[in-house]
């Protein structure tokens, strides 16, 4: 009776643990804009020339309002005499609650300052660090719709209009994002389980994952110990319900297995989680390891990604580990309704897993391990037992072609003005801006320099192409300001600040100064774009190197041996180029996007690599099993057969929460979608299905070199 008891009040207390720590993190999912940055130059390591110019720039300021430039663009001349409504216009877009002078005496809003074709008036406003954004930005829209006349139009743009719209366009990512992947994972798993309850178990655990994963995450986030963005929240999101779903499709999958073999749910419970804990743990690890890679990573938000998206991962191996087994053992077979699984032992007899040491294939039934085995996953087994060297040369060579796409690749970053992908106020106004103006007004180039090469420095800014005008810094007297025995000069682009071509006059500028004023320092925006693209590119040559040699050492470990990891890795490896540069050929002539984020190819490779090696583990995991007791050929084919269905539903699972991204309008979070997406459904359908075993039937049991089970003969 006293054990009764206890297999009921032990899984209840699970259960009441994970609700609560849902129940209280669910709540703070509303609280992470308050710990949250999406300001690029948050994103840089202090070490990067525009870090270090800011820094020094903002001493020349007590002021750290955030710019916001103001366009009214006219569909008629304006005439210079006829100012005087948009000289109204400024005072009464100076009344906005939120916006302060940028030095004392001087207005909140600058203009009106005319066009030289008289077809437009700009003005500059300074938004205080102190307010909310979002407030003050729509303010100013608000008043630039009822007081300009039905011909002008009104814009809200440079870096404050930029990061308003920004930020609205996150805003979906808790909501929005959240509803559109628990809602395709739902229908998957209906399909795939034919049962009412099981899609709710499942769901449940990946929903409890992530909000007691933000418990932690916000915690950090507040003692500045990580630092949290909009894209890392959503792809947190997405990592934490895809993980927590495969890892659940394992379990269950064995769990349905082994309650045909057992009466009782704990027997089977412990028959099945003995047979996956493993496959589910090593899996989990090689993710976690992976994204603690990112680590090493020199940019801030790449850095903070990786711990996380690792905190996310661990939450749910602790949530399929504990949590769902919790819950399927409180409903038993109840839990498969309407297909209740019926016990039946004799089913299993052939499939019952081996424990001992290495035994030798054995009787008519190892001849090819497909014994019992019906339907889809009979015939792709019975297919790489026919062909397994046409099999994987012609899928090698699909991989292959793939790749080539990679040379249309372009991800160098994009404009700021690329990254939203719905109707701006703020792209519209930089596009008028450009029209009618320098294009770089209210995001100028900084240059600090020492104070005895003021004028060299001055000289070369000015004399620099692509800027029209600069100026060093004064107080209002005129005297040239001086802080630490430096200066500070300011030029206007003429391009967009967040262009190619505006990147390529801050480089030859840097260039110029090298000779004149080498102490001399370039930021602003521009700057901030070529430091945070040359990083990430850097980053990307860094970590790829590490995320393969940590994920080899992870399944060298698993599977006792050292020809088969080298195989998985590689295979994975090339997964992700083909999936890039297929990518890159979609990017280019379907969606027609400007470019990627210098950021995409690194994300890109750890989620795939470390996603995709998951499929594989699942695969070999369960192949070495069958190894052991048929013999490698037949049980790579009884390995592929079994686990056909899981693994290609967890996939597809895995492959919709990403495509769940594309939900936000947001340019980076779209191109990691579309790349994760169709890696893991490549991976899942080519790779694993059929180059894997193919490959490794072709190779037969060296495939286990150099462990005693590459000795064993196996069945042709």
């Amino acid at each position: 009776m006293r054990n009764r008891w206890l297999r009921v009040l032990l899984p209840a207390v699970v259960v009441l643990v994970w609700l609560i720590g849902a129940a209280v993190g669910g709540p703070t999912f509303g609280r992470l804009e308050e710990v949250s940055s999406n300001d690029q130059a948050s994103f840089l390591p202090a070490s990067a020339e525009s870090t270090e110019a800011g820094e020094l720039q903002r001493r020349f300021s007590d002021s750290d309002a955030i710019p916001a430039v103001i366009v009214a663009e006219s569909d008629t001349a304006i005439d210079p005499r006829d100012l005087g409504p948009f000289e109204e216009l400024a005072a009464t877009l100076g009344d906005v609650e939120g916006l302060e002078p940028p030095a004392e005496g001087a207005p909140a809003v600058a203009g009106p300052i005319p066009s030289e074709d008289g077809m437009a008036v700009q003005y500059i406003a300074f938004v205080s660090s102190d307010a909310e954004l979002t407030d003050v930005v729509g303010g100013l829209r608000t008043v630039l719709d009822d007081e300009l006349p039905d011909n002008v139009t009104g814009y809200v743009t440079g870096p404050a209009g930029l990061t308003n719209d920004l930020v609205a366009a996150f805003g979906g990512i808790d909501g929005i994002l959240l509803a559109v992947a628990l809602g395709a994972v739902f229908v998957i798993l209906l399909a795939v389980y034919r049962s009412i309850v099981l899609p709710f178990l499942v769901l449940l655990t990946s929903v409890f994952a992530l909000a007691t994963s933000i418990l932690l995450i916000f915690g950090l986030a507040k003692l500045d110990v990580i630092q949290l963005s909009g894209q890392s929240q959503g792809i947190l999101s997405i990592l934490v319900i895809g993980a927590a779903t495969d890892y659940a499709l394992l379990l269950v999958a064995r769990y349905r297995e082994a309650l045909v073999g057992n009466e009782t749910r704990w027997d089977a419970m412990r028959v099945a989680y003995r047979s996956s804990v493993e496959p589910i743990v090593a899996s989990g690890a090689t993710v976690i390891l992976g994204l603690l890679c990112l680590l090493f990573s020199d940019l801030n938000s790449n850095r903070s990604l990786g711990p996380i998206a690792a905190i996310g991962i661990a939450f749910s191996l602790a949530a399929a580990l504990t949590l769902l087994p919790a819950l399927l053992l409180l409903l038993g077979r109840a839990a498969f309704w309407p297909l209740r699984p019926r016990y039946n032992p004799e089913l299993v007899s052939v499939a019952a897993p081996h424990h001992g040491r290495h035994a030798a294939p054995t009787g008519a039934g190892a001849a090819t391990g497909l014994e019992r085995l019906t339907g889809l996953w009979r015939r792709v087994a019975l297919l790489v037992a026919r062909r397994p060297r046409v099999l994987w040369i012609a899928s090698l060579l699909i991989l292959v072609a793939g790749t080539l796409g990679l040379t249309q690749l372009q991800a160098s970053g994009v404009p700021q003005s690329a990254v939203i992908l719905t109707p701006s106020n703020a792209v519209d106004g930089q596009e008028a801006l450009g029209r009618h103006f320098d294009a770089g007004s209210g995001s100028p180039v900084y240059v600090v320099a020492p104070e005895a090469d003021q004028q060299a420095a001055l000289d070369v800014v000015t004399a620099q192409e692509g800027i029209s005008d600069a100026t060093l810094t004064a107080d209002p007297a005129g005297t040239v300001l001086v802080e630490e025995g430096r200066v500070l000069i300011s030029g206007t682009l003429g391009y967009q600040a967040d262009s190619e071509q505006a990147e390529g006059v801050v480089r030859d500028l840097r260039t110029a100064l090298d000779d004149a004023s080498p102490d001399a320092l370039v930021g602003g925006v521009t700057a901030v774009a070529i430091d945070t693209n040359d990083t990430a590119l850097a980053d990307l040559v860094k970590i790829i190197p590490i995320v393969l040699a940590v994920i080899l050492v992870v399944l060298i470990l698993l599977l006792r041996s050292v020809l088969a990891p080298v195989l998985l890795v590689a295979s994975v490896a090339l997964s992700y180029a083909t999936a890039l540069g297929v990518s890159a050929l979609v990017f280019n002539n379907v969606f027609g996007f400007e470019g990627a984020d210098a950021s995409v190819p690194l994300f890109g490779f750890v989620f795939l690599v470390a996603l995709g090696v998951d499929y594989n583990i699942f695969l070999m995991t369960r192949v070495r099993e069958e190894s052991l007791r048929i013999g490698t050929r037949p049980g790579i084919l009884r390995g592929l057969g079994v686990t056909g269905g899981v693994i290609t539903s967890a996939g597809v699972v895995l492959a919709a929460t990403f495509a769940a991204l594309g939900v936000i309008p947001i340019l980076f979070l779209a191109q990691i979608a579309f790349i994760v997406a169709f890696g893991v459904l490549l991976d899942t359908v080519l790779v694993r299905s059929l180059l894997i075993p193919a490959l490794a039937y072709d190779i037969g049991p060296k495939i286990w070199w150099p462990s005693a089970l590459g000795k064993v003969p196996s069945p042709r």
